[in-house]
């Protein structure tokens, strides 16, 4: 299902991002105001994020939003 897919390469971008940034899932989740489960859910495609939230990601992370979205 393409849902899922694009889904699972959202997740990994989140999770490479952030590991990128050294930030762990608690500290991301703080810049965001996320629980720190949200996170752990979004990095493993369970859930996914609305606009706003992706917003808010993309500010925590210190990338634009087009950046985090490029190729997926």
């Amino acid at each position: 299902m393409k849902k899922d897919t694009e889904l699972q390469k959202l997740a990994k971008k989140i999770k490479t991002t952030r590991e990128e940034k050294n930030l762990s899932q608690e500290e991301l989740a703080t810049l965001c105001q996320f629980d720190r489960t949200y996170i752990s859910l979004l990095e493993r495609a369970k859930r996914n994020p609305s606009y706003f939230n992706l917003k808010k990601l993309s500010a925590g992370l210190d990338v634009s939003l087009s950046k985090l979205l490029k190729d997926l």
